[in-house]
């Protein structure tokens, strides 16, 4: 991938010499150099109250993003690592303010210091955190919105127009079911353009899971197989690569557990189970007992998750790690890291380089006629876009996952994980065990280069499914040259 990270850069020096008279453009160039060395950078979107927040939040395994409906949750906030804790407030006009940075009660409190929301371009927060060093987590406001300037703010960042690509480089969604709203939304970020494949940069999470079936204690398994229906919706593979069902509050409360939580619930669990059953039929009868002890409880953990924390310490979750570790287990936070690397991280180099060669595709398209010099830049462009077999990989994934290829369904699915769909591993393309040796990885390579080979040239099969066979082929023979060093 280091080849292909190398065209981009070489694309984006191409661009600065020649826009060299133009010092706005030079500049803006030289930031999407940099941003070729920065980690990629993951938007998380989605309808207001969805649990963005909460989930950034589980992810960085810290509470550095507010979850109330304040101020600050109405403007877009860059989470990134950094050596110090440090918030910069950048204003849609004049320079950055640096504001205070405030803990209270173990949760990050930002402050814009009287400024308007509507007058903040974004924010900035810099932590310390090993959740954020593959990735810059960036929370947005809430589509469909009371106010539709708030949502326009998401909208415009996600998708400013036609032409100019997001300073996003993947997104995470959450929905709590697919309303129409939300596979609108899905629709407009979905790429377009020949650099552009549908869906490829796009995970959604059926968030809040553990409110299915109104909060029963099978709820997650609900939720999964709700995800695993969806997973398999055509019209959803065309809009996300994956759906995941995770309880972000569980999640965020399993990642920030404290003693004082843990005794809370220790003492709890000790209520005969019949009774605290019946007190844990709504908000109301729980917090009628003991509401000073039991209202953090709620606030922290929700009914579900105070109900399945009860259960587990009764089972003989003896300490906050061992409570800690199940109820992330629970929470289906693993699985979407699992799919968060697989679909993003080891995608990183591509994904950026991607998002390089749109930038300066965009600046080409925005800047008049293609002429000259600009003929030749966008040459080099089309160039690596043919010439690079990652790109051509990502193309047939989207035509893959929505049907256009013919392809029948299990033959279809064969060529998603060939194509990398489920990682970019040999064994994990050919479908062997991790630890599968060196021998069993070349048979199965040389089976399925054989099976594809013959796909490509087979007379029953539509065009678009034999041209998706020779792109299958081709990654059958990239996998054997991993496997056969010159």
């Amino acid at each position: 991938m280091s080849g292909l990270t190398a065209a981009a850069r070489h694309v984006l020096q191409l661009a600065a010499a020649t826009h060299a008279d133009d010092p706005a453009t030079t500049a803006w160039l030289r930031g999407q150099l940099a941003r070729l060395d920065e980690p990629l950078r993951v938007a998380i979107a989605g309808k207001v109250k969805a649990g963005k927040s909460t989930l950034l939040n589980a992810l960085v395994g810290e509470q550095v993003a507010p979850t109330d409906a304040g101020e600050c949750t109405k403007v877009v906030t860059w989470y990134r690592d950094g050596p110090v804790p440090r918030i910069v407030l950048e204003p849609r006009s004049g320079p950055p303010q640096p504001l205070a940075v405030v803990r209270r009660d173990g949760a990050l409190v930002v402050d814009l210091g009287g400024t308007p929301a509507e007058r903040v371009e974004r924010l900035v927060v810099d932590w310390p955190s090993r959740g954020l060093r593959a990735s810059t987590l960036i929370d947005t406001p809430g589509i469909s919105s009371l106010s539709s300037e708030v949502s326009h703010r998401t909208v415009a960042f996600l998708d400013p127009d036609d032409e100019s690509p997001t300073e996003a480089d993947a997104v995470v969604y959450l929905m709590r079911h697919l309303h129409s709203a939300d596979a609108d939304f899905l629709e407009s970020f979905r790429d377009r353009g020949v650099a552009r494949a549908t869906a490829v940069n796009t995970v959604a999470v059926l968030s809040r899971a553990d409110e299915v079936g109104g909060g029963r204690v099978d709820a997650l398994f609900s939720a999964r197989s709700i995800a695993a229906r969806y997973r398999a919706d055509p019209a959803v593979r065309g809009l996300a690569q994956d759906v995941v069902a995770v309880a972000g509050l569980l999640a965020e409360t399993a990642r920030t557990l404290r003693l004082d939580d843990f005794s809370a619930l220790a003492e709890l669990a000790r209520t005969p189970r019949e009774q605290l059953d019946g007190e844990l039929l709504s908000v109301s009868r729980f917090l009628r007992a003991d509401p000073d002890v039991r209202g953090p409880l709620v606030r922290r953990f929700g009914i579900f998750g105070v109900r399945l924390s009860a259960t587990l310490i009764r089972q003989g979750c003896r300490s906050p790690a061992a409570l800690s570790t199940e109820l992330l287990a629970r929470s289906g936070l693993d699985d979407l890291r699992r799919v968060l690397h697989t679909r993003f991280t080891e995608r990183r180099e591509l994904l950026k380089a991607r998002s390089a060669l749109l930038a300066v595709e965009s600046l080409l398209h925005a800047g008049g006629p293609v002429t000259g010099r600009r003929a030749a830049l966008a040459a080099e462009i089309e160039r690596i876009l043919a010439g690079a077999h990652e790109f051509t990989e990502l193309r047939t994934l989207g035509a893959l996952r929505s049907g256009t290829t013919g392809l029948p369904r299990p033959v279809a699915e064969e060529a998603e994980r060939l194509l990398g769909d489920a990682g970019s591993a040999p064994a994990v393309r050919l479908g062997l065990a991790p630890d599968a040796p060196p021998h069993e990885l070349r048979r199965a390579g040389f089976a399925a280069l054989d099976r594809w080979r013959r796909h490509a040239v087979d007379p029953m099969l539509a065009h678009p499914a034999t041209e998706t066979s020779r792109v299958v082929v081709r990654s059958c023979e990239g996998i054997l040259a991993t496997l056969h060093p010159r």
